[in-house]
């Protein structure tokens, strides 16, 4: 859902090798685009007469080795196309230098209601399967029109796009066009309350969402070609004091909190509701004639669960689409589209991913649909492994080969694949909201850190409303593939509590750190040294509301003090523990301000009171007849 900043990163040789500066960039492909491309605005009348602003880019006669004709490569998006009735040329659809330079009719569309484009607008609008006007008919009724208007074009067309414009591309494809022959939905957003940008088990991602639409993402009265003003501060870059300071979700679903429309539905709609189902795009995915590629980054802290969900869809209800292969890679929300993408926080991936995945992927993929180029056969799943920092290629996803075993929680904080057998074994700890754990070890401003999704984790095990599980030193390499399914038995004394379980990787402590500075054992007046020694790498962190696992619709309290099963399933991995490190899983009861703080007591949070928040002993079990742990999908040998 959220905006992506796409700055347009074609590059050419200089001969320099020194690495061009991002202004460098801007203005080599500034130049590139006005040389090779010529721009054209129309205002594109729908089937209901409601007009959408589409700003197409024609290659330039002689200036591209292919002469022509070309296909369209499509974007449609809310954030705004940009340079409205001028002769700026600037395509927002695609920074890949090896698409852009080899000849395609670019077409970027405001989407209905936003910017330019007339109508209303509505979040992630809902699918209406022919009964009535969607994205997929707006962009039925524009591929029709660009087939027919536009000079030179080779009758197919591609949609592409990031974030909500990947939502946009999903949509646009149901039963969709028959000339639309390649389509990439990117991290996008499928379920907003299903692990989506809205909602994870059940809580509310807090700073994500109130970041995003309190300064920047509001209603507006179009058509527009400036963003209006919005004068909301927040006042301070410490996002943790702030949010505890505002205290309740009411407070911030105000002026003073900067409310709209907008994020008030996000905040009261706080049930898996007749509002969140009519979004959910997974359960409308048919007539999807195009070949599509679905691709997603392992820490992606937006959206996360779009592209497996997507991909899961096409392959149940279209399933004679001529390509539908997932493609996941080492990155952050779109660390695909235009950057280096060798390294994430202090974690290296050894090579430069996103330039793999742009030269070898994504480039052939469109060319192969849209120009009849060959291609290499993708393979239905084309997935990186964290860890060993190889690309692996599954003829499906989860593999078939994996198979899932539980590692269990162990007394004195051991985990083991082995179930426990103690007649009486738990931990406890006191969940306090009013000093909840952070999401992080450093302040964090008002943009949630995209790196937090691999950040070392070893603050957390030193508080004491955290528990740890530590396996032993493995003794051999342990490769994960698919979902991870915690299943926890827990009691509590308050009638609603929320469980955070990380799964993390901890690194050796003899562990040989290549990137280690020359001042370590020295005096340390500079910044702050990173040892990779005992480093404990967070694979994938959820969170659940113990009030939802029986079911979103109808949420149940807890009995106090009473043994219950809180069994959830966080998003998919594929990572190995090497030989040496160790498996680690945490368990924690806040992660602010990622998520909203719960008050421990069974109503709805959005109109909870500062007096509503009051501590609650957790209690987690690990003995014979009430064992914890989590479920792994683990890779044979």
């Amino acid at each position: 859902m959220f905006a992506l900043a796409i700055g347009i990163g074609a590059q050419t040789q200089t001969g320099s090798t020194a690495p061009l500066s991002p202004e460098q960039r801007r203005q080599q492909a500034a130049e590139f685009y006005r040389t090779h491309y010529v721009k054209h605005e129309y205002r594109i009348a729908m089937r209901d007469g409601v007009k959408l602003y589409t700003v197409v880019y024609t290659p330039a006669a002689g200036q591209f080795d292919d002469a022509g004709p070309y296909p369209f490569l499509m974007s449609r998006t809310p954030y705004s196309c940009g340079n409205y009735d001028n002769d700026v040329v600037e395509p927002h659809v695609t920074q890949n230098p090896a698409i852009v330079r080899s000849g395609y009719i670019l077409v970027c569309q405001d989407v209905r209601g936003r910017w330019e484009s007339e109508g209303t607008w509505y979040e992630m609008t809902p699918s209406h399967d022919g009964k009535g006007i969607d994205e997929s008919t707006d962009m039925y009724d524009t591929v029709d029109w660009l087939l027919k208007h536009v000079k030179g074009n080779n009758g197919k067309v591609g949609i592409m796009g990031i974030s909500y414009p990947g939502f946009y591309t999903a949509a646009s494809i149901v039963d969709g066009h028959p000339a639309i022959k390649a389509a990439s939905p990117q991290a996008p957003i499928i379920d907003l309350w299903m692990g989506d940008d809205a909602y994870h088990g059940g809580t509310f991602m807090l700073d994500a969402n109130h970041s995003f639409y309190a300064p920047f993402f509001a209603p507006q009265k179009n058509p527009l070609k400036e963003e209006p003003k919005n004068d909301f501060d927040f006042g301070t870059k410490d996002m943790y004091a702030y949010y505890l300071r505002m205290g309740t979700l009411a407070n911030l679903d105000s002026y003073k909190g900067g409310t709209n429309a907008y994020f008030h539905d996000q905040v009261v709609h706080t049930t898996y509701d007749s509002y969140w189902k009519a979004r959910d795009l997974e359960t409308h995915m048919h007539g999807v004639k195009a070949a599509v590629l679905d691709v997603g980054g392992w820490f992606d802290a937006e959206d996360l669960a779009g592209p497996v969900k997507v991909f899961h869809a096409i392959d149940k209800l279209s399933p004679d689409a001529p390509e539908n292969t997932l493609v996941e890679g080492p990155w952050v929300h779109g660390g695909w589209a235009g950057q280096s993408s060798s390294v994430l926080g202090d974690i290296h991936f050894g090579s430069d991913t996103a330039s793999f995945y742009r030269e070898n992927i994504e480039a052939p993929f469109f060319a192969h649909y849209l120009k009849d180029a060959p291609m290499a056969p993708l393979p239905k799943a084309y997935t990186f492994e964290t860890g060993s920092n190889v690309w692996k290629k599954y003829d499906a996803w989860p593999p078939k080969q994996a198979v899932a075993k539980m590692i269990y929680f162990e007394p004195n904080g051991g985990l083991d694949w082995k179930a426990p057998k103690e007649r009486d074994s738990k931990d406890e700890y006191v969940s306090d909201p009013a000093h909840p754990v952070p999401f992080t070890q450093y302040v964090a401003e008002a943009d949630v850190p995209q790196r937090y999704m691999d950040d070392d984790q070893r603050f957390a095990t030193r508080r004491g409303d955290v528990l740890v599980y530590e396996s032993q030193p493995l003794k051999e390499d342990v490769t994960v593939a698919g979902p991870v399914k915690p299943m926890l038995k827990i009691a509590s004394t308050g009638t609603d509590s929320d469980f955070i379980v990380k799964l993390i990787d901890v690194y050796p402590e003899d562990y040989k750190d290549p990137d280690a500075g020359a001042d370590e054992g020295k005096h340390v007046t500079s910044a702050t040294p990173v040892f990779m020694q005992g480093y404990e790498m967070m694979v994938r962190g959820e969170p659940m509301r113990a009030k939802f696992r029986n079911s979103w619709e109808k949420p149940e309290p807890l009995v106090s003090g009473k043994v219950t099963e809180v069994d959830f399933t966080m998003q998919d991995v594929n990572h190995t523990f090497l030989k040496g490190h160790r498996i680690m899983v945490q368990v924690q009861s806040s992660w602010f301000p990622l998520i909203d703080r719960n008050p421990q007591v069974f109503e709805d949070i959005a109109k909870a009171k500062p007096q509503d928040f009051v501590k609650a002993t957790e209690t987690v079990f690990h003995q014979a007849d009430a064992a914890s742990g989590i479920e792994l999908m683990v890779m044979p040998k």
